[in-house]
């Protein structure tokens, strides 16, 4: 499972902008449901020499009482309390704090390994810089400066190197896929988990998660195994409830990472929030299989199921990769046509594409529309293979390449998806270029 790295400081010491640098994107995934600040933001770390994930928490005061300030306290808090590591990001141009000191005494109660990053450390003596930090007792100060980029792959690397190496596993069609049931609170996540398991149920028990109290559940459904990923932790029928303290936006994510489909739980009987598309987008993100379950269809009227209709295809219409379901999870109805999506969603991710036909594939791409010109040159694209599933990864050789446009890359896409009939997962596609032997480096 990828590791969790949390972004710990009081304000305005640039976690954010380390945060974007870590995740080389400002479009962070915020959470916008009650008790979840815009503070607290979610992303994918695209640096360093391992995957992980970062949490960038607000402007951290630990003895705040009411108000806003108290809120922002207490997401850190809840962030501190998931985190595998904390960076402690601390003000190299201020100085050392007395709000500094509180932040580290709370840092080092939590027993989480701490990495205190000086930031703001541009063209400065990192000795000096570092010196007066060291009375934090937080281990050793690293200068770095997260605006330029001095000194954060070194330090990144460092808290990456004290995580083992994330297991890369390829399907396994004796076990079946890993499949997250994913959604906001109270739209019926564990409705439906109690639905595919108390139904011609074969086998269904805990195995023990790791300290996220994420389960994996094995089961066993119409002859076809699977195993779940529940994060709220699995309750005996009847026992079942859902509380928005039981959201965790990092348990979402790792199981997401940790699937191969992610079934995402909209309700009918609300408007399809940001919230639901940040959500998808992240398993479109993950290159995740996807199959969408609106749910609660049995208790809208006819009037309300045009909305969402209409809702989803301007809110999801990034998802239209994706089979749709309009189910009930309380009556067990729709749940057969679901899996089947989900089977089929799983077979599509785990494809193999040969070779000659992706290369007719692309050939044929090409002749219906070839790639815009670079100046005079026109990229020239030669052959594909694949180059991976979960999802599918389509590698192309040839040349000048890096000019092709994110327009034609998506047609590329669409055109393999079509003559491969893949439905339910997204696709990869990459490109290789040539290399010319005559050329020479300035």
């Amino acid at each position: 499972m990828k590791p969790t790295l949390v972004l710990v400081g009081r304000p305005n010491v640039g976690k954010s902008t380390l945060f974007n640098r870590l995740t080389r994107t400002r479009d962070a995934l915020v959470a916008d449901m009650p008790g979840l600040t815009r503070d607290r933001h979610y992303g994918i770390g695209r640096g360093g020499n391992k995957p992980y994930l970062v949490v960038d928490t607000g402007g951290f005061e630990p003895t705040a009482r009411e108000g806003i300030v108290a809120e922002m306290a207490r997401q850190a808090e809840s962030a501190i309390a998931e985190a595998d590591a904390l960076l402690f990001i601390v003000d190299g141009r201020t100085g050392l704090t007395p709000h500094d000191k509180q932040i580290a005494d709370r840092l080092r109660r939590s027993g989480r390994p701490i990495f205190l990053a000086v930031n703001k450390g541009e063209g400065a003596n990192r000795a000096v810089l570092s010196a007066e930090f060291h009375e934090l007792a937080c281990g050793e100060p690293y200068v770095i400066s997260s605006a330029h980029g001095d000194g954060v792959t070194a330090l990144l690397n460092l808290v990456l190197d004290t995580f083992p190496e994330a297991k890369e596993e390829e399907g396994d069609d004796t076990r079946g896929p890993k499949v997250a049931i994913v959604g906001r609170p109270n739209v019926g996540k564990s409705t439906l988990i109690n639905a595919l398991l108390g139904e011609d149920r074969v086998i269904a028990f805990d195995m023990p998660g790791t300290t996220r109290d994420a389960i994996e559940v094995p089961f066993e459904r119409n002859g076809r195994e699977y195993t779940l990923i529940d994060t709220a932790g699995l309750r005996r029928r009847g026992k079942v409830f859902e509380a928005i303290e039981k959201f965790s936006v990092i348990k979402t994510l790792q199981a997401v990472e940790e699937a191969n489909v992610v079934v995402l739980v909209l309700d009918a009987s609300q408007d399809i929030s940001d919230q639901d598309a940040h959500i998808g987008g992240f398993a479109l993100e993950a290159g995740r299989a996807l199959v969408v379950a609106i749910n609660k269809w049995d208790d809208v009227d006819e009037y309300r199921r045009e909305r969402v209709k209409v809702d989803i295809a301007r809110k999801l219409q990034f998802l239209s990769f994706a089979r749709f379901h309009y189910i009930s999870a309380l009556q067990s109805t729709g749940i057969g046509a679901l899996l089947k999506s989900v089977d089929g969603a799983y077979a599509a991710a785990m494809s193999k594409l040969p070779t000659p036909k992706l290369t007719r594939v692309l050939m044929a791409a090409l002749a219906k529309q070839q790639p815009p010109r670079h100046g005079v040159f026109r990229p020239k694209l030669r052959y594909a293979h694949q180059g991976g599933q979960n999802p599918p990864i389509v590698i192309i050789h040839g040349n000048a390449l890096e000019h092709v446009p994110e327009s034609y890359k998506r047609f590329l896409e669409h055109s393999f998806m079509e003559a491969f009939k893949l439905q339910g997962t997204p696709m990869r596609v990459e490109f290789r270029s040539t290399r010319n032997p005559y050329a020479t480096d300035d």
